[in-house]
């Protein structure tokens, strides 16, 4: 009995197992014919127009143009100060505005030096009296080679005293050196000027230099009087200048001197300040260079469309500098491929 209830379990246990594997295998696929793999070939890149203007991409020797950045400054600049303490009684000096030579810009309180001038006058007349006084009795034999003396010293003190008063009080009237701009105001009405104090700066408009600072390596690529283009953002334009001077002094932090370049055909447009950028030629290196308008950009990217066959491709690039109508590739194209001159965006 017990017999019969094993092979029971077992058979039910065996009969599971059978079920499970014809479970497994049809799953599997054993059950079904086979489908044999391929690859499935889908284009890449997009059509080709068929007016497509192409470029070949070629290397050639061009000399490597090295931006450097430099500020914008006036060969001529002049800072008014003051040279006697006083209130600033009034200010005619606006920043922006052009001013001419001579034209009075701060007005300091003159009340005390006009003062000191009167009682420096009362002296200079009494000591002229005194000597004059004192000329008569030397001319009569009535007084001494020492009164005399003592007569023409208390003149003579008078004398350079009163100058001295009445250039202090040149003083108060400060005026502009030359044609210029005024570049900044330091005081209004009502301020204490300490002699010293800068109140007003003013420039010269026609005369702006780029003081741009060059590493050492290139300095000897610029010379004294070589021509040079500036390009500036402010007003968006192109200069030549010429070098005017290079400062003897290596900065040891930055190793660069500072070169400074004078600027042609300046009309007044320039603020001192301004962002400007120098190139320079250095020596020959293998470049690449397309038409600009073979590249544009898709937000931060630029890009260029690689023709593939009868497909071409979008491809990142990094362009250097320009020339004319051309643009520098630093990377991204090869020597001898060919991209599309005007990229079909709308793709």
């Amino acid at each position: 009995m017990k017999l019969i209830e094993l092979l029971k379990q077992y058979w039910k246990v065996t009969a599971g197992v059978a079920v499970l594997a014809i479970v497994i295998a049809v799953s599997g696929g054993s059950c079904s014919s086979k489908v044999g793999t391929e690859t499935i070939q889908t284009p890449e890149g997009f059509p080709l127009p068929a007016d497509a203007a192409l470029h070949t991409v070629k290397g050639s020797q061009r000399a490597t143009r090295v931006p450097a950045v430099g500020t914008i400054m006036s060969e001529k600049t002049v800072n008014l100060s003051a040279r006697i303490p006083a209130t600033v009684s009034n200010v005619l000096a606006v920043t922006g505005k052009k001013v001419s030579t001579g034209e009075t810009l701060v007005i300091l309180d003159d009340r005390e030096i006009k003062e000191q001038l009167s009682a420096a006058e009362a002296q200079f007349k009494q000591a002229d009296a005194e000597y004059q006084r004192t000329r008569r009795l030397m001319d009569a034999r009535a007084t001494t080679d020492q009164a005399m003396v003592g007569a023409e010293a208390m003149l003579n003190a008078a004398r350079a005293q009163l100058e001295r008063v009445k250039v202090m009080l040149t003083y108060t009237v400060i005026s502009s050196p030359m044609d210029g701009i005024v570049t900044e105001r330091r005081v209004e009405a009502g301020d204490m000027a300490a002699p010293g104090q800068i109140l007003v700066s003013v420039y010269n408009p026609a005369r702006m230099r780029l003081e741009c600072p060059v590493p050492v390596r290139l300095v000897d690529k610029l010379p004294q009087g070589k021509e040079v283009e500036v390009v500036l953002d402010r007003p968006a334009k192109t200069f030549k200048g010429r070098v005017s001077e290079i400062v003897g002094e290596v900065d040891a932090a930055t190793r660069t001197q500072k070169v400074k370049v004078s600027l042609e055909g300046v009309e007044g447009d320039i603020l001192p300040g301004s962002f400007g950028r120098l190139f320079i030629e250095d020596d020959s290196t293998e470049t690449i260079y397309v038409p600009a308008t073979a590249v544009y950009r898709i937000g931060q990217l630029e890009i260029v469309q690689v023709v593939q066959g009868k497909s071409f491709l979008r491809r990142m690039v990094k362009t250097g500098t320009s020339s004319g109508n051309q643009v520098e590739i630093i990377a991204g194209l090869h020597d001898g491929e060919t991209i599309l001159v005007n990229p079909v965006k709308g793709d």
